[in-house]
């Protein structure tokens, strides 16, 4: 059976509270980054607050996809001429001694993630030419300790280029599975036999990987309860170390490739939240832990143990273990997170080359934390990392009395209380098993922005 401690299925108040609402992979978030600040402004900022001795995190971000999956929402560009990789990698370089003039400082690189688009569109010499300047940029591990990952599309990968993403350095790899039925595949353009799969996965244990993530997607065209059951049961047997399951926002009006995907196949509302409430169950049945919002581990995985010991955190990247590490992120799109400043590098592609070409940096908008943003931040990514906040620590670190501070916030609560999301028991405010899944909209409560923002469109639906 479920472990009642993690999750509760309540399928009255999931409907009552399913609305749109941010991921809070940061807060503020990215619809309060301003294109007014510039570049120099969010910089100088970024330096100030930064803790220079503390490590780094870096996200590389590689646009390029040989196909499109009708399904993605991330920022791509769909190409079969490999030969427009090494122009871009070249502009990446640019920026990268850029911001290793501002940040480097011999900070040792804890982390390091090649995300996308699809990072194994380069070839295995690019790779190599990326980490090289990497590491002569920055101050890479070389001890294996660091966490060092980079997401994969197995229809672009095999053993032998497993082995050559070992050697270079990586020890996480991360792909993409989405649904391993072949007429689900066939819908959102991504015909992917299991067996790829299996072969990066099985190299990734051969090869000494510590951690393999698989993504898998509900909602997509022609599922069924039982079809994505069936998929949930084969990574199961192949069993990863993490899992993301993500929820398939359907707007084509924002994403062009989703026109491709008719209304008529995707599943009925109430068979989809079936289709996650069976997946949840399976999962914590197999033995894996529910870290939060999409997101499960084994109970000896990093995030699970982090959880477990109140360290876990979250950034752009997702849940992680590395809340000391300023994000110094690049590419186009990419996000960086350095002190109190976030700010993100330009959306389009040849936007992002002509501004590498003129100032060596291609920084688009972004925004500057101030104290109620700080406070904010800090009491939802611990609701959000632990289903659990200590308001006598909020209190202590930001010199306020907490209940005065949020007294609209509590009274709001109060009715959340009342339907057994959560617990308010002296300075512990406390998320219930039934409130886990709903966490996001418990979040959305401390957050300044929302009655000015919401607009119902903006943010993906929670569930």
């Amino acid at each position: 059976m479920t472990d009642a401690n993690q999750i509760k299925w309540d399928l009255d108040l999931i409907k009552r509270y399913d609305l749109s609402g941010p991921r809070y992979t940061s807060y503020p978030t990215a619809i309060q980054f301003d294109p007014e600040l510039s570049p120099q402004q969010l910089v100088a900022k970024g330096q100030q607050t930064a803790d220079t001795d503390a490590p780094l995190s870096l996200y590389i971000h590689i646009p390029f996809c040989t196909h499109v999956c009708y399904f993605c929402a991330c920022n791509k560009v769909i190409t079969r001429n490999k030969k427009r990789a090494q122009p871009y990698l070249e502009q990446l370089y640019i920026e990268m001694a850029k911001l290793s003039d501002w940040y480097s400082n011999d900070r040792i690189v804890n982390q390091l993630h090649w995300g996308g688009g699809t990072p194994s569109f380069i070839n295995d010499d690019q790779m190599r030419e990326l980490v090289d300047q990497l590491r002569s940029n920055f101050r890479l591990r070389d001890d294996d300790l660091g966490d060092y990952s980079i997401e994969i599309d197995p229809r672009e990968a095999d053993a032998e280029r497993m082995k050559v993403i070992r050697e270079i350095g990586f020890n996480r790899v991360s792909l993409g599975v989405q649904d391993i039925n072949i007429e689900v595949q066939k819908a959102v353009n991504r015909v992917q036999p299991i067996e790829l799969s299996e072969e990066i996965i099985n190299s990734a244990r051969d090869l000494g990987f510590k951690s393999v993530n698989t993504d898998l997607i509900y909602g997509l065209p022609h599922q069924t309860i039982d079809s994505f059951a069936a998929t949930v049961d084969k990574i199961i047997e192949l069993s990863p170390d993490r899992l993301s399951v993500f929820n398939y926002a359907h707007m084509p009006d924002r994403f062009r490739s989703q026109k491709h995907i008719r209304d008529e196949d995707l599943p009925a509302p109430e068979d989809k939240l079936v289709i996650l409430e069976n997946t949840i169950n399976q999962l914590i049945d197999a033995g894996y832990v529910y870290i939060g919002m999409d997101h499960f581990a084994k109970p000896d995985d990093e995030l699970a143990i982090a959880q477990s010991e109140g360290k876990l955190h979250r950034n752009f990247q997702g849940y992680t273990t590395h809340s000391d590490c300023d994000l110094v992120a690049m590419g186009v799109s990419a996000i960086s997170q350095i002190g109190d400043v976030y700010y993100q590098n330009e959306h389009d592609l040849k936007l992002y080359q002509d501004a590498v070409d003129i100032n060596s940096q291609a920084i688009k908008r972004g925004v500057i934390l101030h104290t109620d943003d700080r406070l904010r931040r800090e009491v939802i990514t611990q609701l959000i990392c632990h289903f659990e906040l200590n308001t006598q620590k909020i209190e202590e670190a930001f010199e306020i009395n907490f209940n005065d501070y949020f007294s609209d916030e509590l009274k709001t609560m109060e009715q959340f209380i009342e339907d057994g999301l959560m617990t308010i028991e002296g300075p512990i405010i406390k998320v219930l098993p039934a409130g886990r899944l709903l966490i996001r909209r418990i979040c959305m409560t401390f957050d300044a922005y929302i009655p000015k923002e919401q607009t119902g469109r903006t943010f993906s639906r929670i569930i």
